[in-house]
C-alpha cells in the first residue's frame, strides 16, 4: 500500500529544493501509517531500524543493506533531492530475544520513531518516542534517547516527540546543552484549550528556554489536531485551522543563535506607571496591604479586595480555583496550595464577557500525570461562573495587565493567547522578589487566555 503521506511530502520536497533556501524540512507524527493500530495491525507498517549511533547507512544510495526498509529509503531519497536534511516519524521494529530484560512477547520492539536525514541522504540520528500517549501500538524504550544533531549551517538541534513537551525527559534535559538552540518537534497533539492548544505549548516552549522550535503537528481537525508554527521567542510564524481538511506547509527563516526573551527589562520599564504600581504590591508597600478591606496603591485609586467572590469550577480536567474579573480595573489575588496568583490589571473599556483569575497547584491526573502549578486570566465560555475553563477562541475583552504567582519551580511557560486563535508575545516575563510575572499592554485583540503554566517534574 502507497501511503498517502509520503506522497505528499515528495511534493513538498521538490516544491522547496535548495533554490527555496530551505535548509531543514520536518513533517510531523503518525503522518505516513496513521492512528488507530494495534500492536499486531500496525506491524506489517514498521521499518526495521539500524542504530545510526552504530551504523553509517545511507539508505537511498544502498537500498539493499538491509531488508524492511522501504520508508527509510524513501526518505533519505527525499533529502537527497531537496538536498536539505530532513526531520521525520514513522513506526519501527527492533528483534529482542524473548530472554532480555524487557523484551515483549512477540519478540520484538516497536518504537514511534524520529529519524534524522543529512542533505546528502545519510541517516544521521534516530529518536525513539519515550513519553507514549495512549499508544498501544508502541513500546517504551528501555531507556531515553537523548538525541541531539549537528548540521553546517545552525549548529545543534535537539529532537522529541509530541507528549514529550511537558516532561523532563528528553526535553528539559536535552536543553542542558546550552549549545542546542534549535527543536525539531513532530507532533499529533490533540488541542485542548484554554491551556493547551498545540500552538500555546509550542510557542510557550521556545519562550521560555529561548530556543527556536520547528514544530509539524499532523493536520486532522475532526481529531482535534491542528496548529504547526516555527517558534522563536521573540516572533512566530504559526498555523492553526480547525475549519479545513488540507493542511499548511510553513516556511521561515530564523537566527541561528535565537535573541530571548525571558529576564528582559529596559529603562522605560521602570518609568511605566502600571509596573511601579506592581513594583510596589510586591514589596509589600504599606500602601498596597494585600489583605485588608481596600488595597490603594497611590491616592488616585481604591479597590475593594472583598468584592469579588472565589469560586470552584474545572479547567483543563483540574479543580481551579478562581475569581471573576468585573472591573475595570484593579488588583486581585487568588491562592490553592501554596501557590497565589495576582492579576492587576486595567481596561479600556468592559466587553459583556465573564473573564476570571484561576489558580491550579496539584498533580494532573487525566490523559496523562504530572504536577502542575497555573496562574491564568482566562474568558469563560459565558457568564455563569461553572462557564470559566470551557474552551474558546473568541473574545473581545482587553487588557492591560501584570500577572503573577510565587511559582516552586523555574520552569514556567508563558501563555498569551487573543481572539481567533492569535499568538502575542509578552512585554516582558521574569523573576521579580520571589514572583514570576508576565506583563502585557496593547493587545492587538480580545483576550482569550493569558496563564503561566508552571512543571514541578519531581512531583509527578
Amino acid at each position: 500500500m502507497e501511503p498517502r503521506g509520503l506522497q505528499l511530502w515528495e511534493k513538498a520536497v521538490s516544491v522547496f529544493r535548495k533554490p527555496q533556501g530551505v535548509q531543514i524540512i520536518v513533517f510531523p507524527e503518525d503522518g505516513i501509517h496513521g492512528f488507530n493500530f494495534t500492536r499486531t495491525s500496525i506491524y506489517p507498517f514498521l521499518d526495521f531500524m539500524p542504530s545510526p549511533q552504530l551504523v553509517r547507512w545511507n539508505p537511498c544510495l544502498e537500498p539493499h543493506r538491509f531488508n524492511d526498509t522501504e520508508v527509510l529509503q524513501r526518505l533519505s531519497c527525499m533529502a537527497i533531492k531537496g538536498d536539505m536534511f530532513l526531520v521525520a516519524n514513522l513506526g519501527t521494529k527492533q528483534p529482542c530475544h524473548s530472554g532480555d530484560r524487557g523484551c515483549p512477547r512477540d519478540g520484538r520492539y516497536q518504537f514511534n520513531t524520529n529519524v534524522v536525514f543529512s542533505n546528502n541522504g545519510t541517516l544521521v540520528d534516530s529518536y525513539r518516542k519515550y513519553n507514549l500517549y495512549f499508544e498501544a501500538a508502541f513500546d517504551t524504550p528501555l531507556q531515553v534517547d537523548h538525541t541531539v544533531f549537528e548540521t553546517p549551517f545552525a549548529g545543534k538541534f535537539g529532537v522529541f516527540t509530541c507528549f514529550d513537551i511537558l516532561f523532563f525527559d528528553p526535553a528539559i534535559r536535552l536543553l542542558r546543552d546550552s549549545e542546542v538552540k534549535h527543536i525539531v518537534f513532530p507532533a499529533a497533539w490533540m488541542n485542548q484549550l484554554p491551556l493547551l492548544a498545540a500552538i500555546q505549548i509550542q510557542s510557550a516552549f521556545a519562550i521560555a528556554f529561548g530556543v527556536n522550535l520547528l514544530a509539524a503537528n499532523i493536520h486532522h481537525p475532526s481529531l482535534g489536531m491542528t496548529g504547526s508554527g516555527i517558534y522563536t521567542p521573540l516572533k512566530s510564524v504559526w498555523h492553526h485551522d480547525m475549519e479545513n481538511l488540507t493542511g499548511h506547509l510553513i516556511i521561515a527563516k530564523v537566527a541561528r543563535n535565537p535573541q530571548g526573551l525571558v529576564g528582559t527589562e529596559n529603562a522605560t520599564d521602570k518609568m511605566d506607571p502600571s509596573h511601579g504600581k506592581f513594583l510596589k504590591i510586591l514589596a509589600g508597600d504599606p500602601y498596597c496591604e494585600k489583605d485588608s478591606q481596600e488595597v490603594h496603591c497611590d491616592e488616585a485609586t481604591k479597590w475593594n479586595m472583598n468584592a469579588a467572590p472565589t469560586f470552584y469550577s474545572e479547567m483543563m480536567y483540574d479543580n481551579f480555583t478562581l475569581v471573576p474579573v468585573w472591573e475595570k480595573e484593579g488588583y486581585l489575588r487568588v491562592c490553592a496550595n501554596g501557590l497565589c496568583c495576582s492579576l492587576l490589571y486595567q481596561r479600556p473599556t468592559l466587553s459583556k464577557e465573564l473573564y476570571a483569575l484561576g489558580v491550579f497547584d496539584g498533580l494532573h491526573t487525566v490523559h496523562g500525570t504530572y504536577y502542575v502549578q497555573v496562574c491564568a486570566l482566562v474568558k469563560c465560555g459565558g457568564l455563569g461562573f461553572d462557564t470559566c475553563g470551557q474552551e474558546v477562541t473568541e473574545a473581545t475583552g482587553v487588557f492591560e495587565f501584570h500577572l503573577w504567582g510565587n511559582f516552586s519551580t523555574s520552569y514556567i511557560f508563558p501563555m498569551l493567547l487573543t481572539s481567533g486563535m492569535i499568538l502575542e508575545t509578552p512585554d516582558q516575563l521574569g523573576w521579580e522578589n520571589d514572583h514570576y510575572f508576565l506583563r502585557k499592554s496593547r493587545l492587538s485583540s480580545g483576550l482569550v487566555t493569558a496563564a503561566l503554566y508552571g512543571r514541578l517534574y519531581e512531583r509527578d
